[in-house]
């Protein structure tokens, strides 16, 4: 199931078939069966739709969000990550299979798959409802790389995915909200308070089975975070930190502070 995602090309399609294998998931651990978990040979780069363009960071146009063009960017940028997170999330399933774990890792993860796909739907809607769409415009190269990087190293997959680059939506989201909210974009603003309140649970799932790994292997879990971070993150942390939802999400202050002073 999760190879069959990561090589569906057209972003609407590849979510359809993301929430249609989450729910036959659903309905078979409802039933109270644990399904085989099997083996795959995913791909190194998953499934992309022809647009949108893919630019290095520094080549993608700068829009402000005071503007509707800025905003329509914004909700782009937002539907690019989240088509690159459902990705992600069938990716460590599908990468690391040959990791024996228990039964409620793969529960998260196609939960978690499953969301951001709903997510990648909401902002293609909120995208069509301000007359554009999802590869109107150009997008970053660069969301892949965390996933290249870390291709074979599962512990280093879960502290640099969901518990720097999602914890990190935690951070931006709310200023996007407060951006959509002074634009009158009540369609935009329920969709992004949709996400940032699932984005926490991700976040906490990289957090939970990061921590199992450590307790695993008897490593302590915070000087580990920061080796893994510093060998895969290309530069520091930044804040502002959300400081509240971090934790929540089960990241403490000294997981992240020490990688923003030090670099």
């Amino acid at each position: 199931m999760a190879d069959a995602v990561l090589r569906t090309a057209d972003g609407r399609e590849k979510t359809a078939l993301s929430r249609g294998f989450a729910a036959q998931w659903r309905a078979a651990r409802a039933e109270g069966a644990e399904p085989r978990i099997g083996r795959a040979d995913p791909p190194l780069h998953p499934a992309r739709p022809a647009t949108p363009e893919l630019l290095s960071p520094r080549d993608v146009p700068r829009r402000r969000p005071g503007t509707p063009e800025g905003r329509i960017a914004l909700l782009h940028a937002v539907a690019h990550i989240e088509l690159n997170a459902v990705d992600l999330h069938w990716d460590i399933i599908a990468r690391f299979a040959h990791v024996k774990m228990p039964i409620g890792y793969y529960d998260d993860w196609v939960k978690a798959a499953d969301e951001e796909s709903k997510h990648f739907n909401l902002m293609c809607d909120c995208l069509e409802a301000a007359g554009s769409h999802y590869g109107a415009l150009p997008a970053h190269a660069g969301m892949w790389r965390a996933a290249e990087d870390t291709v074979d190293d599962f512990m280093g997959r879960l502290a640099v995915v969901p518990m720097v680059l999602e914890a990190r939506g935690l951070d931006v989201t709310p200023g996007m909200i407060e951006i959509f909210k002074r634009a009158k974009d009540t369609g935009a603003v329920d969709a992004l308070e949709t996400i940032y309140a699932e984005e926490v649970h991700h976040v906490a799932y990289g957090s939970k089975w990061f921590h199992f790994l450590c307790g695993r292997h008897d490593l302590d879990p915070t000087v580990q975070f920061h080796s893994l971070v510093r060998q895969y993150f290309h530069g520091a942390l930044k804040p502002p930190f959300n400081e509240e939802k971090r934790a929540e999400a089960g990241i403490p202050p000294d997981f992240y502070w020490p990688l923003a002073q030090n670099g």
